[in-house]
């Protein structure tokens, strides 16, 4: 049975310094490459959440931040009890701390799921590392466990996935903290040098292995800044030499009815930033490529649910 895909907006950019991500979701529907999607029989999109006023407090953007990931969490949570495929869409990417604490809260203590995290940044700094001190560079590592215990205790205490069960994708802008707490944690980061050396095929088959092998389910996050800005210009924290799109759309594709995927999240759209909708269009593919339809595809091998791999 075709699960429906059920969007979520985070309208927040309290985590970053860049205000444009808060108007991220809300562009992204007015947009007309988003017009098609929004009649997809197998597509609902629900009222995007925002950031309280009131949760304003003296650690400046924190307590927001805690509020909207324990909403989205609930969310998170909520529809995959419905059995739902939740699709969040940011937003800053502080928002994913919320968004994964609510797929292992679903899970439960005893159910592992992967992460597959495609990022030019590492997202690993904790308080006493980070240089600007924004919460969007934190999310990864307090899903790890590491950080503000309002924040990695969400959904259930303690870390959401394990170190081993995590890879990132595409990462080429980070500080040598955060390298040094993923390469002390486990977490296996393909860089964009890698990539470029190893060939793209090659290493995403290799990461979504990593995810999805010897868990309960896997989840994606896509923070938009990972694709080349001449692909991507509209984000919160573009870098140069990024990722061509084509085949995480081809990956997006085959696993789009693989009961194994528990949840899609799409961060750092900047509307401010972005040229003639070209982010906006690409996000838009992104999110048509785990609907029903067509969509074309290539020599990509990708893990089977039964230790093989199949190719597309």
């Amino acid at each position: 049975m075709t699960r429906r895909v059920r969007i979520i907006g985070a309208a927040s950019s309290v985590g970053a310094q860049d205000p444009g991500c808060a108007r991220g979701p809300e562009a992204l529907k007015q947009c007309h490459c988003f017009r098609a999607l929004m009649h997809h029989p197998e597509l609902d999109w629900e009222e995007s959440l925002y950031p309280r006023r009131a949760h304003l407090s003296v650690e400046g953007p924190l307590g927001q931040v805690i509020d909207l990931c324990s909403r989205l969490c609930e969310d998170v949570h909520q529809t995959l009890r419905r059995g739902d495929l939740p699709l969040v869409v940011g937003g800053d990417h502080s928002c994913a701390i919320g968004v994964w604490s609510g797929v292992k809260r679903y899970l439960g203590a005893e159910r592992q799921m992967g992460l597959l995290w495609f990022d030019a940044h590492l997202d690993s700094h904790t308080k006493h590392t980070s240089y600007s001190g924004a919460l969007h560079g934190m999310p990864l590592a307090c899903l790890l466990g590491v950080g503000d215990t309002r924040l990695t205790g969400l959904g259930l205490a303690g870390p959401k996935v394990s170190p081993q069960r995590v890879a990132v994708f595409g990462a080429r802008s980070f500080e040598p903290e955060e390298a040094d707490l993923l390469a002390r944690l486990g977490v296996r980061v393909f860089t964009r040098g890698e990539i470029e050396q190893r060939g793209m095929v090659c290493c995403l088959d290799e990461a979504l292995s990593i995810a999805s092998q010897g868990t309960d389910g896997f989840g994606i996050s896509i923070d938009l800044d990972v694709f080349d800005p001449s692909q991507a210009p509209g984000v919160g924290s573009p870098e140069p030499e990024g990722l061509e799109p084509r085949h995480l759309l081809f990956a997006l594709a085959h696993l789009r009815g693989d009961p194994r995927l528990l949840a899609v999240e799409i961060s750092e759209y900047n509307p401010d930033r972005d040229k003639n909708q070209r982010t906006a269009a690409l996000a838009a593919r992104i999110i048509g490529a785990l609907l029903p339809g067509d969509v074309a595809s290539g020599g990509l091998k990708l893990p089977s649910g039964h230790g093989g791999s199949t190719e597309i």
